[in-house]
């Protein structure tokens, strides 16, 4: 039962609706539950949250830009009011077609995506904020992905790293690339003007982690304190001539019209998640769903991702 006081905080939220407090500020800065202010403390309506227990949370369609009939739609769960929800940390596509089949899965629950780079999605894990985490963070000492930043970012928690897919990173430029880019090299053209992403993503760390290698001083790069939070804005600021390349992976460069993509490095696109919550039922429902040939088919439709390993646990930390 709710209390009487209509006004509630977002901690009695969260633990009405068995969240975390950080799935309730992302509900309210998507306009899921209407806020407001008392100074600097944030309320909510006993009455908004009894709406959103009665509607459900949003198809995550709209966000993925996909469209299906009505009569082909799976049936959406009716979850009962203690329903658990799970946390998703990342910023791939693949993420937002996981928590669509979670939703629907006959063990599945209810599923939150934060849009959080890799290391920001692995320190929510770490502080108990995220239940899971998509990652792409490469190692050049190593050569490897993944392993060494979780044993880092998240220590002395045992961690499970499932592979979802093999992705391509490269360079965005103009249809027809007039500037003649085309490698790691041309960051150190001083005439080209380059646009980054932010620090703590597994872009900035591709490219920090090649800066190092080429012994080349990151400040001389024409552009690099120029940031932008998405692979899909980069491109879009390629395309209106705001920059003249940028680093990011092919996706986006098939969304954005008159961008040329120059493949740079193959990147393994993964899931990490605490080993002690495998065994249980919304944790299984997500390996049913990465093996599943509706998910896969769905994933190969889009193009661009390596699907060959997708739903193995590759390491275990």
């Amino acid at each position: 039962m709710m209390r009487e006081d209509s006004s509630l905080t977002p901690e009695e939220v969260a633990n009405i609706l068995k969240i975390s407090k950080l799935t309730v500020y992302e509900m309210v800065k998507r306009g899921e539950l209407p806020a407001y202010r008392i100074g600097r403390k944030i309320r909510i309506e006993q009455k908004d949250i009894e709406a959103y227990i009665r509607q459900g949370k949003k198809s995550n369609m709209a966000e993925t830009g996909a469209t299906m009939p009505s009569d082909l739609q799976p049936p959406r769960q009716e979850y009962p009011f203690n329903a658990p929800g799970l946390v998703i940390c990342g910023q791939d596509l693949i993420l937002d077609i996981l928590c669509r089949h979670l939703e629907t899965h006959p063990q599945g629950c209810r599923a939150f995506r934060h849009n959080a780079g890799s290391f920001a999605g692995l320190l929510q894990l770490y502080h108990g904020n995220a239940d899971m985490a998509g990652i792409h963070l490469w190692d050049s000492d190593k050569d490897i992905y993944n392993i060494p930043y979780v044993r880092r970012i998240v220590p002395g928690i045992p961690t499970v790293i499932i592979h979802l897919a093999m992705r391509q990173q490269g360079f965005y430029v103009s249809q027809g690339n007039p500037l003649d880019i085309k490698g790691w090299e041309d960051l150190a053209r001083p005439e080209l003007r380059f646009i980054n992403r932010e620090p703590g993503c597994g872009t900035r760390v591709l490219l920090d982690e090649h800066l190092y290698q080429m012994k080349l001083n990151r400040h001389e790069i024409n552009g690099y304190e120029k940031e932008s939070t998405s692979h899909q804005a980069m491109a879009s600021a390629v395309a209106r001539g705001d920059a003249d390349f940028a680093l990011g992976n092919e996706k986006a460069a098939m969304m954005v019209r008159g961008i040329e993509f120059i493949p740079l490095q193959k990147e393994r696109y993964e899931l990490v998640l605490r080993k002690e919550d495998l065994h249980k039922p919304e944790f299984q429902a997500v390996m049913e769903i990465l093996a599943s040939t509706a998910f896969r088919s769905e994933l190969a439709g889009l193009g661009d991702y390596v699907l060959d390993e997708t739903g193995k646990i590759v390491a275990e930390t």
